[in-house]
């Protein structure tokens, strides 16, 4: 599929967006997703933790489902299907931003053994277009998605996948367990779109600004380094041999302006998507906690009582 195809789907199809479908890729090294998929032990614990990725990433459980898990070596497919235009917006800027990535990665160690370090690599595609080339223009994205119609019903494999987890659901909720609250209550709280997660507690997420800037370059030392290499993750302008290039032009300057300048790349490339959140989950992933509690004005080693908000999803997973 080419771009004048998607261009044949104009603003106003966009905002009247009916179907689409992308497919989701994710990789890692260790452990290895596609061989988590493969073991019927460890599959519906990881078919869990993608349901949970997407229910936060979408801010809600309704306007998309998944249709199949594919093989798809190395990696792990995920087909989704989007029925509702806000889902699939919320997905984009979730993908864009980082977040979703930074929410498969807390799921996945809560709930998959041994996943308590896990780097994932992910990509985006819609038929044949690579959706990470142009992230940046969410309506060139949802025309390539709205192109692609799918006409089939959720495989079996799904299905019953799905159906184990209502199972549980429905579990948690009868009498012999109405003192004790969900499993995956208890695994996860919903984050709204506005939020992000630290320490299993959820704050309100905002664009950087110049104290965060110093405040950062003043705490990390020579960790620096290894939160742009968890930055680089999302952030195409640190790819590369961007962190070395720092780090060799401003060696004379030290430790604080090699800091800076990291961050100042990330800003200057992300724009409105250079945001606290993003930040702290590359700290968190780089067990920098200290460096985050203080970005957060914490006192070290306490973390404040969750955000509280309503959401159904608490309800229904």
């Amino acid at each position: 599929m080419d771009e004048a195809d998607a261009k044949k789907v104009t603003g106003n199809c966009v905002d009247d967006l009916g179907t689409g479908c992308v497919f989701l890729f994710l990789q890692s090294d260790y452990p290895e997703l596609l061989s988590v998929y493969k073991d019927p032990d460890r599959k519906f614990s990881l078919f869990k933790v993608i349901r949970l990725t997407l229910s936060d990433a979408t801010g809600g459980l309704d306007g998309y489902e998944i249709l199949k898990l594919h093989d798809a070596d190395p990696r792990l497919g995920v087909e989704i299907k989007f029925v509702e235009p806000g889902a699939c917006r919320r997905f984009l800027e979730s993908y864009a931003s980082g977040a979703l990535l930074q929410l498969f990665t807390q799921h996945a160690s809560r709930v998959l053994p041994g996943a308590g370090e896990l780097v994932t690599h992910t990509r985006l595609q819609a038929g044949d277009s690579l959706l990470d080339d142009f992230l940046d223009d969410q309506d060139r994205c949802l025309r390539h998605i709205s192109l692609i119609k799918p006409n089939r019903l959720p495989d079996d494999e799904v299905c019953l996948l799905e159906q184990q987890l209502q199972s549980l659901v429905l579990s948690d909720r009868s009498p012999s367990h109405a003192t004790q609250p969900s499993a995956l209550k208890q695994e996860v709280p919903s984050v709204p779109s506005n939020c992000f997660l630290f320490q299993e507690q959820v704050f309100d997420d905002r664009q950087l600004t110049a104290a965060d800037h110093q405040r950062f370059a003043t705490s990390v030392g020579r960790d620096w380094k290894k939160v742009g290499r968890a930055l680089q993750k999302s952030c195409r302008a640190l790819k590369g041999p961007a962190i070395d290039n720092l780090a060799y032009e401003y060696e004379r300057d030290g430790l604080y302006e090699q800091a800076y300048q990291l961050l100042s790349r990330f800003i200057q490339a992300e724009g409105k998507r250079a945001r606290l959140g993003r930040l702290v989950g590359a700290l968190e992933e780089t067990k920098l906690i200290g460096v985050a509690e203080i970005m957060l004005d914490l006192p070290e080693g306490v973390t404040p009582p969750a955000r509280a908000w309503h959401d159904d999803r608490l309800h229904l997973l």
